[in-house]
C-alpha cells in the first residue's frame, strides 16, 4: 500500500540485468505514442540524489523478439517528446 497514497498499490515490475541478477522496481507510468506505436516505460528503484529527489528511469519497451526488454534512448527528438510527458508528469503530482 502506497503511503503517500491511501488506497492505490504499488504496481511493481522485476528487471533482469545483463549478468542476471534480479531488480524489484516501481512502475510511475507505461504509455505508448500512437504515431510511432514505441512503448515506454518509467519506473523508479526509489533512489534519492543530493537534493532528496528520487531518482526515475525510462526505457523504450522492444517486444519485437517475443519477450521484454527494455532499451535505452538514443534519439534526441524521442528524449524531447519524453521529457515532455515527464514535465506533465511532475505537474500532475
Amino acid at each position: 500500500m502506497n503511503v503517500e497514497n491511501p488506497g492505490i498499490e504499488k504496481k511493481m515490475m522485476s528487471i533482469v540485468a545483463d549478468d542476471g541478477t534480479i531488480e524489484e522496481v516501481e512502475v510511475i507510468l507505461a504509455f505508448e505514442f500512437k504515431d510511432t506505436k514505441k512503448e515506454y516505460v518509467i519506473y523508479t528503484k526509489n533512489e534519492k540524489d543530493e537534493n532528496g529527489n528520487v531518482t526515475v528511469y525510462v526505457s523504450h519497451v522492444d517486444r519485437s523478439s517475443g519477450e521484454v526488454k527494455l532499451l535505452g534512448i538514443e534519439d534526441n527528438d524521442e528524449w524531447d517528446r519524453i521529457k515532455d510527458v515527464l514535465r506533465e508528469l511532475s505537474k500532475s503530482e
